[in-house]
């Protein structure tokens, strides 16, 4: 059976929290110290859905993954940017699948009118960056100790994707909600190939 990526929904927070939960709790990965419930994921996947992408990647009804965007910054000359989260389930690590999640939400950033791409990861993580450079991401700083957690200080360095080539007059990105049934958006969900190929 094929994996299938598209759009969370609200039946989704449960699996989606508990992926999430362990990079809480017991990892340096997420910086929140404890799990948020799942009546908080129902909350964030609805706030973070009504301007940005949030996506899933399920099995046979079992969420494997998510991916999902963010404003950079509330300053609006920032509008263009977004941050941008994967996690992926451990039984699907190594599979490809944060790929293929990349994959899509950056074709449907490139479709909203966002111009660049911003991770931050919590530092050593070899597996992440090799993930985010292999799409195409370059390095662009880090943030020395700048965290506290489980008894250590941490460093989080942060990587830049161009989505797509500058504008001299960018037009405000359209909202998730105004082109998701488009044509254009469910092909971008199966989507194969990366935006970029880096080199």
């Amino acid at each position: 059976m094929a994996i299938c990526i598209r759009f969370a929904e609200e039946q989704d927070a449960a699996a989606i929290q508990s992926i999430y939960a362990p990079y809480c709790e017991s990892s340096a990965v997420s910086f929140e110290t404890s799990a948020p419930s799942v009546e908080e994921m129902v909350q964030r996947i609805g706030r973070t859905s009504q301007q940005f992408p949030w996506i899933v990647a399920a099995l046979d009804r079992r969420i494997l993954g998510y991916v999902y965007a963010s404003r950079h910054s509330e300053r609006a000359a920032y509008q263009w940017s977004a941050d941008v989260t994967v996690y992926v389930s451990p039984l699907a690590q190594r599979s490809g699948l944060g790929r293929g999640l990349y994959t899509s939400l950056f074709r449907i950033l490139v479709l909203q009118g966002y111009y660049k791409a911003y991770a931050g990861i919590t530092l050593p993580n070899p597996a992440s960056v090799g993930l985010h450079e292999s799409l195409g991401f370059k390095p662009v700083g880090i943030y020395r100790g700048v965290g506290y957690k489980l008894a250590t200080w941490h460093d989080v360095g942060w990587w830049q994707l161009t989505l797509q080539p500058e504008s001299d007059e960018p037009p405000t990105p359209r909202g998730i909600q105004e082109i998701r049934l488009s044509q254009a958006v469910q092909e971008a969900l199966n989507a194969r190939e990366p935006l970029t190929k880096p080199g």
